[in-house]
């Protein structure tokens, strides 16, 4: 099954609130693979978009996801994006934003486990208090679509 995650209004665009903050520490944001941040993203850049392979399998009538890129136990599966400050030299994880699977709609996951679409999820990269998304983002704080 194909995933595409398109982030846009990424916290350290001009004006906003935490802006300079974010950006003095070369704050990035990337998708968990393993325990791995990969395909990191500048926190002022205008778009991040994220796209790979999940596994799929029909279990119970359901669709179960599996694979490098998923996370959590069966019935509970989910992606992880990550925010990190780069200012040292490395990649330091400061916060996290779970993509619940369970937050398709069933018809949705099914046709994308189908290969008939690619499962598009569309959401603001801004939390409520001005700073990078973190928790659980729910709908509609999320939009799953097919593309």
């Amino acid at each position: 099954m194909r995933i595409r995650i398109e982030g846009r209004e990424l916290p350290g665009r001009a004006g906003a609130p935490q802006a300079a903050a974010l950006r003095l520490g070369g704050v990035q944001v990337g998708v968990q693979r393993r325990k791995e941040v990969v395909e990191r993203v500048a926190v002022f850049e205008e778009l991040a978009v994220w796209e790979f392979d999940v596994d799929s399998r029909a279990v119970d009538g359901f669709v179960d996801v599996g694979g490098p890129w998923v996370h959590g136990r069966p019935g509970a599966r989910f992606l992880y994006l990550c925010w990190g400050a780069t200012d040292t030299g490395g990649f330091a994880m400061f916060r996290r934003a779970k993509l619940m699977f369970g937050d398709i709609p069933g018809e949705l996951l099914r046709a994308g486990a189908a290969g008939e679409c690619v499962l598009v999820g569309r959401l603001g990269l801004t939390g409520p208090d001005g700073g990078p998304r973190c928790a659980r983002v729910k709908p509609p704080e999320i939009v799953w679509s097919a593309g």
